[in-house]
């Protein structure tokens, strides 16, 4: 009995190191970027139509849409206001009156072109082909794609101009402020914020090498168009479901320049409206992302252990709580980093159970995924 006693206050132990060299890093990496992660910032005061006349080349702002009259109302009006030399939305097969929206603002819009996709090849995923259509039709000598439920808000497009022009990146990236209306929402979105404020030191994402060092956000990626055709675009990602991060780790492998951004006040989006559809979204590449379904249940244990199960852990040894609050504090850290609430910490011991239906639906879809009606392989 002693020897298993024994062996128990040893696993004890290591866990609780584990977990607070797990921490100790997640804090260190916050730290860091709250003084160094970049956010997007308005040109001065000048009106929304004056990005248009801003020094530099022409704009083409570049949306792929389907299925997205529930939000398209509300997006569209802040894309046309951003002084774009023109806005190119994709209607990529829509069954819901997308089709018909669009063309009802065209009309009326000069700047508005709406394209009718062509039927997906084989090999593309759905996404990546909108996109590879888009930049194919385009004008502009930069081509900024972003989402159909994205909202620009007033100098938005003014200030992703002024970043690129100032860094001279090949590509620029940035995360909207992520909007949440529901207490499914605000335990798994803000994740991906601090997903990338925790592991990934901005100084380390300005470097050449690692190429893997990076991240992009599909929600906002700005190329200037040689870029865009030297790193081979979309066609080059085609089956890709993470073709964001791929095109970023594309771009410094092959010696271009990546430029990463926080939206904050400039650019904001609500990804899903519920948990529900949180679930779906983020099945679709939790596992692209891990890379390996043992990286991503190893992954998900250690945040369990650290945010969940060290609240209960702390009746047995008050050493935990420091572990648990730690946790919450540096929940808070990234939602401030973000533009986010950091009241909203308080879910946080909540968000590795939260992720366990996204990792069952990720494991049923076998390795493929569903996404939009369409089923890849």
């Amino acid at each position: 009995m002693g020897s298993v006693s024994d062996a128990v206050q040893i696993a004890f132990h290591v866990a609780w190191w584990v977990a607070a060299a797990f921490l100790a890093l997640g804090w260190l990496v916050a730290l860091v970027n709250a003084f160094s992660f970049p956010s997007l910032r308005r040109v001065g005061d000048a009106p929304p139509s004056a990005a248009s006349r801003l020094p530099g080349a022409s704009v083409s702002l570049l949306v792929p849409a389907r299925d997205e009259i529930a939000t398209l109302p509300g997006t569209l009006p802040t894309w046309l206001a951003q002084g774009a030399d023109e806005v190119l939305v994709l209607d990529d097969g829509s069954s819901d009156g997308t089709g018909a929206f669009l063309a009802s603002v065209a009309a009326a819009e000069p700047r508005l072109r709406v394209l009718s996709g062509e039927p997906l090849p084989a090999g593309w995923s759905g996404k990546n082909w909108a996109c590879h259509q888009l930049a194919q039709a385009a004008r502009g000598d930069l081509l900024v794609f972003t989402d159909a439920d994205v909202c620009w808000e007033r100098g938005a497009l003014a200030a992703v101009r002024s970043a690129l022009a100032a860094t001279r990146a090949d590509l620029l990236t940035c995360w909207p402020r992520q909007r949440c209306e529901t207490w499914g929402e605000r335990m798994v979105v803000p994740l991906v914020d601090m997903l990338l404020l925790t592991t990934l030191p901005a100084p380390l994402a300005r470097l050449q090498r690692p190429a893997s060092a990076t991240g992009a956000n599909g929600q906002c990626m700005a190329w200037t168009r040689s870029a865009y055709v030297r790193f081979g675009g979309h066609a080059a990602l085609r089956a890709e479901v993470l073709e964001d991060v791929r095109a970023a780790q594309r771009v410094k492998r092959l010696g271009g320049r990546v430029v990463l951004t926080l939206g904050r006040g400039l650019i904001n989006t609500r990804m899903y409206d519920g948990y529900a559809a949180a679930v779906r979204g983020f099945a679709k590449n939790v596992l692209a992302a891990a890379g390996h379904p043992a990286v991503l249940a190893v992954v998900w244990a250690l945040n369990a252990l650290t945010y969940t199960l060290s609240w209960p852990l702390a009746l047995l040894d008050a050493r935990w709580l420091v572990i648990a609050l730690a946790g919450l504090g540096l929940r808070a850290l990234t939602n401030r980093i973000a533009g986010r609430p950091p009241i909203e910490a308080l879910l946080q011991p909540l968000g590795p159970l939260a992720l366990l239906p996204v990792i069952v639906q990720a494991v049923r879809w076998r390795g493929g995924y569903e996404w939009r009606g369409r089923r890849y392989a």
